[in-house]
């Protein structure tokens, strides 16, 4: 069972990722913001996340999600990024999309949400077994 970061403004969307992850054995930590996400950090194994977030202005705002995406990658250890988002395009041209493990385009559904955790957490062990 891993401990997923869920992040993204939209709380139906945000309750029903959390809910599918729970059905699938992991332990779903709901963030609503950027911020939010980031006191989280350090208990999560991976972080799913959308590419929109509010900006202070209200208005979504792609460097919000390329911020968090670079904070993540600051972190004392490496976390594996699934980014979760009908307009996946917008991360081409930025380097934070380097910086992503994998990318996922809305309407997704469960098996290929599970799958994708799956692969993503085996070949994260596979690299870190190696390491050692």
């Amino acid at each position: 069972m891993a401990r997923i970061l869920v992040v993204d403004d939209d709380a139906a969307q945000l309750e029903l990722r959390c809910q599918l992850l729970n059905l699938g054995g992991h332990e779903a930590v709901p963030a609503f913001s950027p911020s939010e996400a980031i006191r989280h950090l350090d208990t999560a194994d991976l972080v799913m996340m959308d590419l929109r977030f509010p900006n202070v202005h209200g208005k979504d705002d792609l460097a919000e999600a390329l911020s968090l995406i670079g904070r993540i990658r600051e972190a004392a250890r490496p976390i594996p990024i699934i980014v979760v988002s009908g307009w996946p395009q917008c991360l081409d041209g930025h380097p934070e999309a380097e910086l992503v493990t994998r990318v996922l385009t809305k309407p997704i559904g469960l098996a290929s949400m599970l799958q994708a955790v799956a692969d993503v957490l085996g070949a994260q062990g596979s690299a870190e077994a190696a390491a050692s």
